[in-house]
């Protein structure tokens, strides 16, 4: 046996551990930027309950309004793209709005709709929006938007409303 033999042992004992522990850390980061891009996600109507749009609400939400609206792509943590829409939302009601859900449908040439999402800009984690107030928000798509898509601003209508 020669003095090279030994320290090749121990190189070679060790290297499943360091590589045991190696994977053991991947997993673990994986694991929390998984969890961290679930817990930042905006939560979509499934498991939520949906907000009244009766007579009433329906009849206020004419007083609400949206402008300034940008439609913008970016790509999260794990490098996978997103779409997200932003812009101002007003109450020119003398309201206050509580809650407000707002559906998201992108269109193909045709005018059919290749995509529908609903989510609450003004709820729990929100404050509520007075009368005559203001505010900008963020809508984020949790699908890709088809490549049918015609490439013009989705609409955004109004289809959830809690009124104080």
């Amino acid at each position: 046996m020669e003095p090279g033999d030994i320290p090749e042992r121990e190189e070679r004992s060790r290297f499943p551990a360091e590589f045991v522990a190696g994977g053991v850390i991947v997993l673990l980061l994986f694991g929390g930027i998984l969890l961290l891009t679930r817990a930042t996600r905006p939560h979509g109507p499934a498991g939520v309950d949906k907000l009244p749009f009766g007579p009433v609400e329906q009849a206020y939400a004419q007083r609400i309004h949206f402008s300034g609206l940008q439609l913008s792509e970016s790509s999260n943590l794990l490098n996978q793209p997103f779409t997200y829409i932003t812009g101002t939302i007003s109450n020119d009601g003398d309201r206050t709005v509580a809650g407000l859900e707002v559906t998201v449908e992108f269109h193909d040439p045709f005018n059919q709709v290749i995509l529908r999402e609903s989510q609450r800009v003004v709820g729990a984690e929100a404050q509520p929006l007075d009368g005559g107030q203001g505010r900008d928000f963020q809508v984020t798509l949790l699908e890709k938007v088809p490549s049918e898509w015609n490439q013009q601003y989705p609409s955004l209508r109004i289809t959830g409303l809690i009124l104080k």
